[in-house]
Order: structure tokens, then C-alpha cells, then sequence
């Protein structure tokens, strides 16, 4: 009989463990994956870098959801925000509104979203995610995460969660990131700084 309360705490344990490993998987904000960043965390959260010590990106490019070519380096001289989400991610699924509604208002103030799916194995359901959800900016499809690799410097992303969101100066290096999902308000404190520079 003893056991039984012991039994019944290594199982309540267990399903918590499980719970927190489930929700970093998807983007709890968890660190990056090494490296020397220049990162600093302001108090809203937001992970940013100063104008004199920001990197640039690697090439990232490929074919988007759609079907089309797309090269961020072609956004050069705008300020660039993306998205880096799967569609099986319910913290994805929750900001994909606010990052559509803000891509609508900030695209004539010289802002670019795009998006990076990945980890979802066909087009298939990215496609519909975006279709629910009227997504007004593209994606690029990147199901083994290979842009996610070689496109961004060491330290820039967390490879084992997602959603990711990085804002890109208008030279292409890279200002601002933040791990988990964002609403509207989130987002406007990321762009609004990097938008303000000169």
C-alpha cells in the first residue's frame, strides 16, 4: 500500500517531464543552439543585437509553398521579418493571425515577411495552414530544416523549437529574434526599432 502514492508521484513526474519536453519541442523559448551571438535580452523578452556587431544571413533561398523561386538577399535595403514555423505547431497555429495582420500594415513602411516551414514532410498541410489562415506573404518549404542550418549564423535559432521569428536590418544582418509564439503587439516592439534606423 505504501507504494502506491510513491507509484502515483513517479507518474505525475513523468507526465509533467513529458509535457515540458513537448511544449520546447515547439517553441517554449528555449536557448539557441550555441555559439557567439551578441544577443541581449531587453525587459520585453526580446533578443536583440546592436547595429555595430549584428551578422549577416547565409543565402536563403528555394521554392515556396507555392511554387515560385524566392531569395531573401532580393529584400536587401527592406527591413525583413521571418517566420520560421510547421504547421503541426500549435504555438503557430496561435500567432499565424497576428503575423498576417501585422505583414499588411507594415508592408508599405518597406517591410517584407516570409515565412520558412519546416518539418512537415509534404506540402500538403502548410498549404492549407496558410489557406485557414490567409497568409499574405509566402513561404519558403524547408521540411528537413537544411535553410535553417545554413542560412543563419550559429547561436540564431533553437533547431528543436519553433516558432522563431527574426527581424533582418535593411543591410540583411540580422537585429532582433525571439523563440515562442508573438502577438501583434510583440511584433511591432521588434520592428518598430529596426524600422526606425537610418
Amino acid at each position: 500500500m505504501t507504494l502506491r502514492p510513491v507509484a502515483r508521484a513517479a507518474a505525475l513526474t513523468a507526465i509533467v517531464t513529458l509535457g515540458s519536453l513537448s511544449l520546447s519541442a515547439c517553441g517554449s523559448g528555449a536557448s539557441g543552439s550555441g555559439g557567439q551571438t551578441n544577443y541581449v535580452v531587453s525587459t520585453d523578452g526580446i533578443a536583440r543585437v546592436a547595429k555595430g556587431e549584428r551578422k549577416p544571413v547565409g543565402p536563403i533561398k528555394g521554392e515556396t509553398l507555392q511554387g515560385k523561386h524566392l531569395d531573401v538577399a532580393e529584400f536587401k535595403g527592406k527591413v525583413v521579418v521571418i517566420n520560421i514555423w510547421g504547421s503541426w505547431c500549435p504555438p503557430c497555429r496561435a500567432e499565424a493571425p497576428y503575423l498576417n495582420k501585422v505583414a499588411k500594415e507594415t508592408k508599405s513602411k518597406g517591410v517584407q515577411f516570409i515565412g520558412i516551414n519546416t518539418r512537415d514532410s509534404s506540402k500538403s498541410l502548410p498549404e492549407k495552414f496558410e489557406d485557414d489562415y490567409d497568409i499574405s506573404y509566402p513561404s519558403l518549404y524547408d521540411p528537413s530544416g537544411k535553410l535553417l542550418l545554413t542560412g543563419f549564423p550559429k547561436g540564431t535559432i533553437n533547431l528543436q523549437g519553433l516558432p522563431a521569428t527574426i527581424i533582418l536590418d535593411r543591410n540583411g544582418k540580422i537585429a532582433a529574434r525571439e523563440f515562442g509564439g508573438l502577438d501583434d503587439t510583440e511584433l511591432r516592439k521588434m520592428i518598430s526599432p529596426v524600422l526606425r534606423e537610418n
